[in-house]
């Protein structure tokens, strides 16, 4: 039964907000907010609360939170998925994992942790994705017939962002998304269409994890289950591997160029461009398409302009280059030729791929995690995706060059050199790789419209959560932007 805790005590309230406050998958950081509801799903399977027994009651805590204006005015509303374990006493060896001690209205005096961390909780989520359907709350779906062990131990992956994943044993992930929206999430709905097609450019969904909202009809989708791929390779940790073999070539020769490193990328990133257009195809076939002409390519180029407006706020330094930038984007109002839109990845980036032995694999298919879902459903232009990821690549690039010229001085600019070449090469060896693929000429305009929306987006990003490497899209937005 779902029960509303609106009313809970303030401790629990207060320390739910410090918890989100530090939370790195928290999309709020520097906003005032409060936090004003939460709504508690049962998880059936836990031990009797009333009990000492290790495991006392295992529940997915919703977190509304109310954010606040300058004013003091009202402003939106979020809602994040906490799992908590609660236990009748202190448990050390997860003391790094404590949300807070207060007392709860149904056992007292508890202390809760964070789900996730605990070994002797997360397997009720894997078992409930064993079998499927009902589960207290929760209703949990499966895609096709999955092999899931329903024993495997649980390992949480430290590199979370805005959602959180774990691990169980070494096939299957689960990922938790933890700002959770009513609607269909497009990570299920797009994995879900590319596993049942046979694309073998996604990893398998085997289900995920739903419950109904507070209006009748709507849904909230907590997470998913998919297949693991141990022993592949993350896109961007490649990517900066061959960046640091054309410096420890540079270092030893002198004169070494990307194409003569042995470490020279432009063959994978040729197979990743082929990979992302055998995705493009795929979900031309599972979903809908349309023509955009003038009038939604007006409104593509408002809501770019929109968010620059948005990001000005955030990040002044942007001003010197907003005309250029609303030049660029303008430029696509005009287009005499028409547009394709379908479902596409919508964040797409090196950080969001995996090589395999046999192949190259895309994930993570939430889109911009700070655009509203409904938004992230739409459709849109393949070079959205082909544009985020030459800015990957543009990135990887400059990072690097940052990392080694802090460790090495480039007085004679050999590395920022070298780090550009690679850039541009790898940028033209996915974009071959993607047009043979897929037969179609580059669409430069939008595609250049796409990079510098995406561009603004990363400006935004890294002032909020890595002020260090704000400069690194500042640099690239100073290249997009048209003077003026």
């Amino acid at each position: 039964m779902t029960e509303s805790l609106g009313t809970t005590s303030g401790s629990m309230k207060d320390q739910l907000k410090a918890h989100l406050q530090h939370a790195r998958w928290f999309g709020g950081k520097g906003r005032e907010f409060e936090v004003v509801e939460v709504r508690r799903l049962a998880l059936p399977g836990t031990a009797d609360p009333a009990t000492t027994a290790p495991l006392g009651m295992v529940t997915v805590e919703l977190v509304t939170i109310e954010y606040s204006a300058a004013d003091g005015s009202t402003q939106e509303r979020d809602v994040y998925q906490v799992p908590l374990s609660y236990y009748l006493g202190e448990r050390a060896r997860m003391q790094h994992a404590l949300v807070g001690v207060w007392n709860d209205p149904q056992v007292g005096q508890v202390w809760a942790y964070d789900a996730m961390h605990d070994h002797s909780a997360t397997p009720l989520w894997l078992q409930a994705f064993g079998t499927g359907g009902e589960v207290g709350d929760l209703v949990f779906h499966r895609v096709g017939e999955p092999s899931i062990d329903v024993h495997a131990r649980s390992t949480i992956m430290s590199a979370e962002q805005s959602n959180t994943s774990v691990v169980f044993g070494d096939d299957s992930l689960m990922k938790l998304f933890r700002r959770v929206t009513p609607g269909h999430n497009p990570d299920i709905e797009i994995t879900a269409a590319l596993t049942e097609a046979g694309n073998e450019h996604v990893a398998s969904l085997y289900g995920w994890v739903e419950t109904p909202g507070e209006k009748e009809g709507e849904v909230l989708q907590l997470g998913i289950l998919q297949q693991f791929l141990r022993t592949a390779s993350d896109g961007w940790d490649l990517a900066l591997a061959s960046l640091r073999n054309l410096y420890g070539d540079v270092y030893d020769t002198g004169e070494a160029h990307p194409e003569d490193s042995g470490g020279d990328f432009a063959g994978e990133a040729h197979r990743l461009g082929a990979s992302v257009a055998d995705m493009h195809a795929s979900l031309v076939e599972a979903f809908p398409t349309e023509s955009w002409g003038a009038d939604q390519l007006g409104r593509l180029a408002d809501a770019m302009s929109s968010r620059l407006d948005a990001a000005l706020e955030v990040v002044p330094e942007l001003a010197a280059h907003a005309d250029g930038l609303r030049s660029v984007f303008d430029s696509i109002r005009g287009l005499d030729r028409p547009v394709t839109a379908q479902r596409v990845h919508g964040d797409l980036h090196l950080g969001q791929t995996l090589r395999t032995v046999k192949n190259w694999k895309i994930i993570d298919f939430e889109g911009e995690p700070a655009k509203p879902l409904e938004e992230r459903r739409l459709l849109d232009s393949p070079w959205r995706d082909v544009a985020g990821m030459l800015r990957s690549f543009s990135y990887a690039a400059e990072l690097s060059r940052l990392d080694r010229e802090q460790a090495v001085a480039d007085e004679q600019g050999v590395v920022a050199d070298r780090a550009r070449e690679w850039a541009s090469r790898n940028r033209k060896a996915f974009l071959r790789g993607y047009q043979e693929a897929c037969g179609t000429e580059l669409d430069e305009d939008l595609i250049t419209a796409y990079a510098a929306d995406k561009a603004v987006y990363e400006v935004v990003y890294e002032a909020r959560n890595r002020p260090g490497w704000l400069r690194i899209p500042l640099a690239a937005i100073e290249h997009l932007a048209r003077p003026t």
